[in-house]
């Protein structure tokens, strides 16, 4: 059979971008390099930026999509190449340059567990080696300082070159600032959405983040101008959608899902965490107790073909730990422990190019 470049981008037309239905043709990421040398075939694939989280996995599935639709004999593994052609940076996403991954940690409903899932990612993160910043961006209703013991805690601000930075506060390894720093922990936060938007755009541009591998960002439930401001904000790397397996709170995750993926935000979907996953009590270790449904993110992922980064389940420590300001990723639990050490290699993974 000959071979014409039509037959590659053909196959190339099946290879979809995660979480935006939308294949590689559509988004014109194949350059106009195919070249047939026999059975040799090469040509390059174009990313706006070099840590699309997506990268490896798609250069893969471009070489399966073509020995599969086009012939198994081709010489194409190891023949793609990729080229990083990124749009021209308005100023506001010249900000934390020196951040190496940005990632939102998003809910569709609040009582996820969404802030506590945070947390523990972040502690795991700094416990692996990784230095790791958190932002608590849920401007109403900020649980971060709570969580890391910190409440009482006022960060300052430090000349850095020519500028007074605020300084985040440090614990456990990771980087923190919140909104709750700077308001009365028992006093309500009465803002309109543009006071909102403001005081999260000064915690991002006006802070003295400084070198880190990843920061990630506590998002408030649900979709708001918060979600917005940090999208136009920031370069978000992708974003970890967590939810419970019960089907309401399946109903909204999807929601929020559409939400980044959608033309307004068209942020990567990183993969969900199925967090209260089931019932595991101490005294009875190997158990498990299925209270809000069996797998239901699990399923979700593989409806929306999406990574299924972790499942947590519930354990009475974590809620305890949370509450002391002690995450429970601190301490090497056989089953808390392990599941969120699993959750975090599989972030650090879905951020590998190799």
């Amino acid at each position: 059979m000959p071979l014409y470049p039509q037959l590659i981008l053909d196959a190339l037309a099946k290879v979809q971008y995660p979480g935006t239905g939308k294949n590689l043709i559509e988004l014109g990421m194949v350059e106009d390099n195919i070249r047939i040398d026999n059975n040799k075939v090469s040509f390059s694939l174009i990313f706006k930026k070099s840590n699309d989280p997506f990268i490896r996995s798609i250069v893969k599935a471009a070489e399966r999509a073509i020995t599969t639709h086009v012939s198994n004999e081709l010489d194409i593994k190891g023949n793609i190449s990729v080229i990083i052609r990124p749009a021209a940076l308005p100023e506001t996403e010249k900000l934390l340059l020196h951040v190496k991954h940005i990632i939102a940690i998003a809910s569709g409903k609040g009582g996820v567990g969404k802030s506590t899932i945070a947390a523990n990612l972040a502690v795991a993160l700094a416990g692996m080696g990784y230095k790791t910043g958190l932002l608590d961006a849920d401007i109403f209703g900020p649980s971060q300082p709570k969580m890391f013991q910190v409440e009482d805690a006022r960060p300052f601000l430090e000349r850095v070159g020519d500028r007074d930075l605020i300084q985040p506060v440090e614990k456990y390894g990771v980087k923190l600032l919140s909104i709750g720093f700077f308001v009365n922990k028992d006093d309500a936060v009465i803002w309109r959405g543009p006071m909102a938007s403001n005081a999260l755009k000064q915690l991002i541009g006006e802070a003295n983040w400084g070198s880190l591998d990843y920061l990630l960002i506590d998002l408030p439930p649900g979709t708001s101008d918060i979600h917005i401001t940090l999208v136009q904000t920031l370069p978000i790397t992708g974003v970890v959608i967590v939810s419970t397996p019960q089907e309401i709170a399946l109903a909204d995750a999807r929601k929020g899902i559409s939400m980044f993926t959608g033309e307004k935000l068209n942020v990567p979907i990183l993969g969900v965490v199925e967090n209260m996953a089931w019932f595991t009590p101490a005294e009875l270790p190997e158990n498990k107790y299925y209270l809000f449904g069996k797998e239901g993110g699990k399923r979700l992922a593989e409806e929306l073909h999406i990574p299924l980064l972790g499942q947590i389940p519930i354990v009475q420590c974590i809620c305890e730990s949370g509450d002391r300001g002690i995450p429970v990723a601190l301490h090497p639990d056989p089953i808390t422990g392990a599941a969120f050490r699993s959750f975090a290699e599989n972030v650090v993974e879905s951020m590998a190019y190799r």
